[in-house]
């Protein structure tokens, strides 16, 4: 096996002080690592500075996806034994599919009730898939579902951040543009933009649109195969706007720079033009578009993500666009100078 598609070639050493556990007291104020992926060469500033980066004519894409208060705590119906549910990915209006804890005890016909603030939810487990996976079925008296996980739901950090969550984080772990709810986890890149700053690029002549792209646990787990080709990424829901489609083409036609902020934002553009001859259309789908090694980018040519997990997909998908070389050397860099990393941490804006 070639050494480049062994989950093992994207490993790095990362000391535990080094992962974020809180955001910056300002969004823009968290550091900017710029990596030039044609040689390789790092330089530092603060997110703020990205006005000085882009450029009249530039074309930023944001993913406007809103976090739900995903994670529950609750009690089985009747033994009162204590359970956590992290919701995954909306099926239809009652039905999810969900990570249980105890996953071992809660088998199909579990009843779970969560309860705080006045409201109450009732889950049933209505089927139990591999890895803890479960489809559960909820249901309130308190009004609609939605508001329901809405007002007993925890914000779902993840587990590198090694405190509960907290009312701060219901405002910091979603992006400043945070429109359409469906996500489990926050678009992390677009977490350091704030509405100044969104303005000042739009003063300076940088247009930014929007594509939605709905994150679920799949963006995150973990690669558990050596060979890298053998991964699979699980299928997340999209929709990409007329005005965004319209301005990504014209931007392609005219040869201007197109920068992702995030991850998921690439994978949404990428998939997209992939089915459509490298173009962009309107439109509702699924994708399912895993990036790493030799992928053919048709869209982007400018990249704003966080730093990743070692082995983890998200972490391919920039080595994919930058050079593994390119990002782990510039990983090392961001190690020796103490950057901050992971959802809470700072950034890299790859051109």
């Amino acid at each position: 096996m070639d050494k480049t598609l062994d989950i093992a070639e994207f490993d790095y050493h990362l000391p535990d002080d080094l992962i974020a556990q809180e955001p910056e007291e300002k969004r823009d104020a968290a550091r900017l690592m710029c990596l030039d992926r044609s040689t390789g060469a790092c330089s530092h500033y603060r997110v703020s500075d990205v006005v000085d980066l882009l450029g009249s004519g530039d074309l930023l894409v944001v993913n406007d996806t809103r976090v739900v208060p995903a994670r529950l705590y609750g009690r089985r119906n009747p033994t009162g034994g204590a359970v956590e549910c992290l919701l995954l990915s909306r099926i239809d209006e009652r039905h999810w599919e969900a990570l249980v804890h105890p996953g071992q005890k809660l088998k199909v016909g579990a009843r779970v009730d969560f309860e705080t603030a006045g409201h109450r939810l009732q889950m049933e487990v209505v089927g139990r898939h591999y890895h803890g996976r479960r489809t559960v079925a909820l249901s309130t008296d308190d009004g609609d579902v939605e508001s329901c996980i809405e007002a007993i739901g925890h914000v779902p950090l993840p587990p590198y951040i090694k405190r509960s969550d907290s009312t701060v984080d219901r405002e910091r772990y979603q992006t400043v543009y945070a429109r359409s709810r469906g996500s489990v986890a926050a678009p992390t890149a677009g977490l350091h933009f704030t509405q100044e700053l969104l303005d000042r690029l739009r003063d300076r002549g940088v247009s930014c649109h929007a594509i939605t792209l709905h994150v679920g646990y799949g963006t995150f787990e973990p690669v558990r195969t050596r060979d890298i080709t053998k991964h699979r990424v699980a299928s997340e829901e999209y929709e990409v706007p007329f005005e965004t489609a319209d301005a990504v083409n014209r931007a392609l036609d005219a040869g201007r720079r197109i920068v992702a902020v995030g991850t998921t934002t690439t994978r949404t553009l990428e998939a997209v033009a992939a089915e459509n001859g490298g173009r962009l259309i309107p439109g509702r789908g699924r994708t399912d578009l895993y990036i790493y090694s030799d992928f053919k980018f048709k869209v982007i040519n400018g990249l704003i993500t966080n730093f990743h997990l070692p082995r983890s997909s998200l972490l391919l998908l920039v080595a994919a666009f930058a050079g593994r070389e390119n990002v782990l050397g510039a990983y090392g860099t961001a190690v020796a100078q103490r950057y901050r990393f992971y959802s809470y941490g700072d950034a890299m804006f790859v051109i």
